[in-house]
């Protein structure tokens, strides 16, 4: 595909595609894959929409002192470790919570900060969808209901175009966020969906309604796509370190 057609693409699409529940170190190295397509215009923009196995990430920032578990008790609860490259600190990633990782090329429509708080506009406006009003923090990323973290942002960006992005829990296990100190945060928590409501949504459906308004926030008409066109860009990625 050419760079003009790319282009193209990136002013008009976003094509967007729900993965199920895939293992961080295979969603990590489809990410690269798809990142590297979309840097050498190859592909327009893209979104993948999954959910992982039970998973700590450690961002940039993030110190030791964020791991609450060690070694042993992560292997016991079955929980794998990856140190990667977006911001921020400590996470959690697991059944029941919703992972959206868009690729996109910003250009010069946004800079880092507007991207992060339309992602913020993303989550906010799913929340309502779903009858949970949810907010900003002046002074942290994220949404929140209350003082409780209802989703995280962490981006990496390079050249215009972006990796990582979302989580948002919508019937996840809460205690899990017990093993880390939840984005180096202290003395605050975290809820979902059904925490706030009291209704279990599948994480399938909420991928739907979050790209819904993805698509609006960011002014492109959205398409879904097949998995399988996602990993058809032929590269050879590195891969996650755990």
């Amino acid at each position: 595909m050419s760079t003009s057609r790319a282009a193209e693409l990136d002013a008009t699409l976003l094509t967007a595609a729900w993965l199920g529940r895939v293992d961080y170190a295979a969603a990590w190295s489809w990410q690269q894959e798809l990142f590297l397509a979309r840097l050498d215009g190859e592909r327009g923009d893209s979104m993948m929409l999954l959910e992982h196995p039970h998973t700590y990430t450690l961002g940039r920032r993030a110190i030791e002192e964020d791991l609450v578990y060690g070694e042993a008790e992560r292997a016991a609860r079955g929980i794998s470790l990856f140190r990667i490259d977006r911001g921020g600190r400590a996470t959690y990633h697991g059944p029941g919570q919703l992972v959206g990782y868009p690729i996109l090329g910003l250009g010069e429509r946004y800079d880092v900060l507007e991207y992060l708080r339309n992602l913020e506009e993303v989550l906010i406006r799913t929340a309502a969808e779903l009858g949970v009003t949810a907010a900003r923090d002046p002074l942290n990323t994220g949404v929140w209901v209350g003082s409780n973290k209802i989703g995280a942002i962490g981006v990496k960006i390079t050249r215009g175009i972006t990796m990582h992005g979302f989580a948002f829990n919508v019937t996840t296990d809460l205690s899990m966020f017990s093993g880390i100190v939840p984005c180096g945060i202290q003395g605050r928590w975290v809820t979902s969906i059904q925490e706030e409501t009291g209704t279990k949504h599948t994480v399938k459906e909420v991928a739907a309604i979050a790209a819904e308004h993805m698509a609006t926030v960011f002014d492109r008409p959205l398409v879904w796509t097949h998995p399988q066109a996602l990993q058809d860009s032929g590269r050879a990625p590195a891969e996650a370190s755990s």
